[in-house]
């Protein structure tokens, strides 16, 4: 008997168990010691009966020693009577029908037989039973309407893709020479980059069947119910080949084998993960039915499914650059109804690091903020508004601030401004607000000229001095600190840290990687440390210092720009928000007297 279909009788029996204690429980509640009725008369003659409930000519009875009887009052007025002028609490429930006493056991064996029936069925249809692949998606998208058309801003992967298409379309092209097609296509890449809209894209192209699963579609409770699934699954595409078979999140089921991770339901993810293997080698040659997969923790994938003769192919699809943004803003505002002054070139330079999905969800936030204000088009107003929303959070109008606090924030934000200014290698200043958004009482938005790929180490100590310029500013306008460069300090922190134990920045240490991350494309991944006690004495020092000769430079550059400050702070307090053009021509300012003639006005 298999391990399964052990664990389904397991489990009737002890519902079936249960069932049995509740209604013998309930009849045994109902089952009252008899009482003759005279004696009960005489009883209740001599104020020994203090409670009865009557249940049409059934009594239940309670004498003054809380003793509980059954009796049978053939009349039921003169009893009734008679209990009153004793004044005994009385109640009343409804009779029973004639047919519960065989109602209530019929449901019992109903029960009993269904939970055998079930269990049988089971037994006799194994593990490819009609209740294992009621989950099971096998019948295809026959019409996809999504195309490569659809898809912008990562040209490498579709155009390693396009082949994929061509197998699908002529498969003979590349088989005439004795090669074979490959089998397997893994998407990889971060959420949101467009790894299942690709997959649609191929079988929109090539237009064939496509069949479409989630990895955790597969995994059950029951071991064999995932394996079968993936039979009927494959058992199904073969029939209407060439087709696709894609499977979403396939790190569901095809994490490493005897990884920690598997714990609890490891019996069944493996039994899915054989199958899963032995299926993609038991195609023919001439059956054209392609695997593609996605996933963003490649790293956690079991080796088996990685060699050639399975996943044949890997594609990173990543976060697009500046030109695949403006291209999946064109594509995301194709219905939508624009304003003149929208510029997509400007926006995917203001977005560094967005994905499809978030540029997706820009367009679309833009588009319920022109609607809340009545407009008949979307303005660039409106999609910067909706991308200060997404990325620092919805204004808090309804904080209470006092002039203080305003007056510390515009100067804490005034001191990033200028050390960001100040330094070559740090990106320009897009943005200064001090209106409260999520958890942030200001924001100093920077926008990078371009993408960066690669960081120096000018760069990295210029975005330290950047965030430790807030908290330098509050020391020398206040002489005091406050809690609101708690995130500067975690992140400089952090940036210092890499600098030292990831990216050999460290003069003293040398290049050396002291730690490791996963490979994985998931934020937060575990670290591996490589070093002793010692050595990681040394890194604390050298990670200190850096921060140390970082804030050093900081006090210096804000000492020399005192007035740029105060005026930089004076305008924000007044105004609440700074652009760019409005910070450059402040930082422009030489002389005193120039800075105070700039107006100070909302």
């Amino acid at each position: 008997m298999k391990l399964w279909t052990f664990r389904n009788m397991l489990i009737g029996m002890v519902v079936l168990f249960v069932a049995a204690l509740i209604y013998f429980s309930w009849k045994a509640e109902e089952k009252l010691p008899p009482l003759d009725y005279s004696i009960f008369i005489g009883q209740l003659n001599d104020g020994e009966i203090t409670k009865v409930e009557m249940r049409g000519h059934s009594l239940a009875v309670t004498d003054k020693f809380s003793r509980r009887f059954q009796t049978y009052a053939p009349d039921v007025q003169t009893v009734l009577s008679k209990l009153e002028a004793k004044d005994v609490a009385i109640s009343t429930r409804e009779p029973r029908g004639s047919s519960a006493g065989f109602v209530s056991p019929l449901l019992f064996i109903l029960l009993m037989g269904g939970m055998f029936f079930m269990m049988r069925k089971q037994q006799r249809g194994g593990g490819d039973s009609g209740f294992d692949k009621d989950k099971a998606k096998i019948t295809p998208d026959q019409q996809s309407q999504v195309t490569f058309a659809d898809v912008a801003g990562i040209p490498e992967a579709k155009a390693e893709l396009v082949e994929t298409v061509d197998f699908l379309k002529n498969s003979t092209k590349f088989t005439r020479l004795g090669g074979r097609i490959p089998k397997g296509v893994l998407l990889q890449g971060p959420p949101g980059t467009g790894k299942t809209l690709m997959a649609k894209a191929i079988a929109g192209e090539a237009g064939v069947p496509f069949f479409s699963m989630s990895g955790s579609d597969f995994v059950e409770m029951f071991v064999g119910v995932g394996a079968s699934r993936v039979r009927a699954l494959f058992e199904e595409a073969k029939k209407q080949e060439p087709c696709i078979i894609f499977i979403d999140e396939i790190d569901a089921v095809g994490r490493s084998r005897g990884s920690a991770g598997a714990a609890g339901g490891q019996d069944e993810r493996e039994q899915t993960l054989n199958a899963l293997l032995v299926e993609m080698d038991g195609f023919n040659s001439g059956e054209t039915v392609i695997i593609i997969a996605a996933t963003n923790r490649p790293d956690v994938l079991d080796p088996a499914l990685l060699r050639p003769g399975r996943f044949d192919r890997q594609v990173n699809i990543l976060a697009p650059d500046v030109k695949g943004r403006e291209k999946i803003l064109a594509v995301h505002a194709q219905a939508m109804k624009l304003g003149d002054n929208v510029s997509f070139e400007a926006v995917a330079k203001t977005t560094p690091g967005f994905t499809g999905a978030e540029l997706a969800n820009l367009m679309n936030e833009s588009a319920l903020m022109a609607a809340r204000k009545d407009k008949d088009a979307i303005d660039l107003i409106d999609i910067e508004e909706a991308k200060d929303k997404i990325m620092m959070g919805a204004e808090r109008k309804g904080m209470v601030v006092s002039d203080e606090e305003r007056k510390v924030t515009a100067y804490h934000e005034a001191g990033h401004a200028i050390v960001a200014e100040l330094l070559p290698e740090a990106d320009p200043v897009h943005k200064i607000t001090i209106i409260p958004r999520g958890r942030a009482m200001g924001v100093t938005q920077q926008v990078p000229l371009s993408d960066r790929h690669a960081y120096s180490r000018e760069f990295l100590r210029s975005r330290i001095m950047t965030l430790l310029g807030g908290r330098t500013a509050e020391e020398l306008i206040y002489n005091e600190f406050t809690t609101g460069a708690s995130n500067d300090l975690q992140v400089a922190t952090d940036i210092a840290t890499r600098m030292v134990a990831e990216w050999g920045m460290s003069d003293q240490l040398g290049p050396r990687a002291y730690v490791m991350a996963d490979e994985g494309f998931l934020q937060g991944g575990s670290m591996q440390r490589s070093y002793s006690e010692n050595t990681a004495q040394s890194i604390d020092r050298e990670i200190n210092k850096i921060i140390e000769d970082c804030y050093q430079q900081t006090m210096i550059l804000l000492e020399g720009k005192m007035a740029h400050l105060h005026k930089l702070a004076e305008i924000l307090v007044e105004n609440e928000t700074i652009d760019a053009q409005e910070v450059d021509i402040i930082m422009q300012c030489r002389e005193l007297a120039e800075l105070e003639n700039i107006p100070v006005q909302r």
